[in-house]
């Protein structure tokens, strides 16, 4: 069964708060280093997969540039994991 998670960028100001409700999200300990790295082989090695990770409202954001290597790190998971971690931008 795939695990669906959804996160809005409405109530996301910034990537330290995008790393708390991801790690809120998939219940994290407090081990989780809230950096790329960390979000890397949290994705690739550390979680149970399928995913599907839905990022709603990013586009809309007041500064969506500051995602720009979040969004390239999720779509390169995406292609490591072969698809078992899906991302959707709605």
């Amino acid at each position: 069964m795939i695990q669906q998670l959804n996160l809005d960028f409405r109530h996301i100001a910034d990537m330290p708060e995008f790393y708390r409700q991801f790690a809120a999200l998939l219940d994290l300990d407090d081990g989780f280093g809230a950096n790329l790295d960390a979000l890397w082989d949290t994705i690739t090695s550390e979680i149970t997969l399928p995913l599907h990770l839905s990022l709603q409202h990013w586009q809309q954001h007041a500064d969506p540039q500051q995602f720009n290597d979040l969004i390239i790190l999720l779509k390169d998971a995406e292609k490591e994991t072969a698809g078992a971690f899906r991302l959707s931008l709605v």
